[in-house]
């Protein structure tokens, strides 16, 4: 695997999360720092986007945020952090978090942190990338759906085992970084059609 040097973190906006959330989200922000790995995400200063860059930032680490120029005029964009980048649309947003990450990892969200993550499970499913993909289970946040929804869809013919490995689930923000290092080669099966 390629040297890990930037991390794209997809997570929330709101700011009516649990306070184990915000933990989570600021301990991410100082490893990073503290690893010297930059912060990528979607550049806003709300929620648990605001909490992550903030902790990045004031451990001394380097943050690039991406946003639309709708979001931007809606809600303002993080101007406190390393570079901020107004892009016109949210497919150019996704594209550029993409190109400028060597792995991502997914903190609790909503639809906008679920559109993320399954877009870049499906493009490495197809073999678009290999980039690893993990995600922080805080209290069981993602179990329901990466763990029993899985492999229901896989029980119902509607996914493949190997789907499993385009991802891995860690509990704890200590074990983010092993697991990116760690991850599994992609498998170039992935692509085969449907037999």
């Amino acid at each position: 695997m390629t040297k890990v040097r930037s991390i794209c973190v997809y997570c929330g906006s709101s700011a009516q999360v649990k306070d184990t959330y915000v933990e989570a989200a600021k301990e991410v922000g100082k490893l990073f720092a503290k690893e010297q790995k930059r912060l990528v995400f979607g550049g806003g200063h709300v929620g648990l986007m605001g909490v992550v860059s903030d902790a990045c930032v004031e451990a001394g680490g380097e943050v690039l945020g991406i946003m639309t120029a709708f979001l931007n005029e809606y809600e303002g964009g993080h101007t406190g952090i390393t570079e901020l980048r107004i892009v016109p649309n949210m497919h150019e947003r996704k594209q550029q978090m993409f190109e400028h990450s060597d792995a991502f990892v997914i903190l609790p969200g909503g639809l906008g942190t679920l559109d993320e993550t399954f877009e870049v499970l499906t493009w490495k499913q197809v073999g678009l990338h290999g980039k690893p993909i993990v995600l922080l289970d805080v209290e069981g946040y993602w179990a329901g759906l990466f763990c029993t929804f899985f492999h229901h869809m896989i029980d119902q013919g509607c996914g493949r085992k190997e789907d499993l490995s385009l991802f891995t689930l860690v509990q704890r923000v200590e074990d983010i970084l092993p697991a990116i290092q760690n991850a599994p080669e992609p498998n170039k099966d992935f692509v085969a059609k449907w037999g």
